[in-house]
């Protein structure tokens, strides 16, 4: 399954901080249907993220009966990302 999503990075400061991008519902119900067969445990849904020339492995995270998308350092730091910028990617998930 691919899915192209577009959303706002934003910050959450957990026990250790993290960015996000939260997957829109209508995409996410799309996840929630192969979720079972691809989960690895606590909902996590294992994912390959692409923004401009750069992908990465991760896993999406549920978060309010969706999904949010990790957006790691290499990601930030290759494409030039922070807090509050738009961002398309492209989700890769192997159902």
């Amino acid at each position: 399954m691919q899915l192209r999503i577009e959303g706002v990075i934003w910050y959450w400061r957990g026990p250790a901080p993290f960015h996000f991008v939260t997957v829109p519902p209508a995409e996410s119900e799309l996840i929630h249907e192969v979720a079972s067969i691809v989960t690895y445990g606590w909902g996590m849904i294992p994912a390959s993220v692409t923004i401009g020339s750069t992908t990465v492995t991760t896993a999406l995270w549920p978060k309010d009966g969706g999904y949010i998308v990790p957006i790691k350092k290499v990601l930030q730091d290759r494409e030039g990302l922070g807090v509050d910028g738009v961002v398309e990617l492209v989700l890769d998930i192997d159902a």
